[in-house]
């Protein structure tokens, strides 16, 4: 599981999320940050399976889904000004670069 780059990428990620999320007001702290918690072990659960299984399509279409709501999730973070911009462009980077490799992955499944 450590050589998957993708998984690395999502370990990442969820180091910096919750940087950014304990600068959340403490009204959301079983909110929005709890939901973006939950939404980042989602994934990682997804890719441990898709990792795990002979026949990945469906694990990695759920994964590409719940992959899309955490950028939402994240997004609609900055737009209620719980996170400073600067950290929302990072954490939006680095929610970019698991989505490319997402796609990759599927990519590479359908060859």
């Amino acid at each position: 599981m450590e050589n998957l780059i993708a998984y690395q990428k999502m370990l990442e990620l969820t180091e910096y999320a919750y940087v950014a999320i304990r600068q959340f007001p403490k009204s959301e702290k079983y909110g929005l940050a709890a939901d973006i918690k939950r939404q980042i072990y989602t994934i990682l659960r997804l890719m441990v399976a898709a990792n795990k299984r002979y026949f990945k399509k469906n694990t990695l279409q759920d994964m590409d889904i719940e992959h899309e709501v955490l950028r939402r999730q994240i997004e609609m973070a900055r737009n209620l000004k719980f996170v400073p911009f600067k950290k929302f462009a990072i954490l939006s980077a680095k929610v970019d670069e698991v989505g490319r490799l997402i796609g990759g992955w599927k990519k590479k499944l359908q060859q």
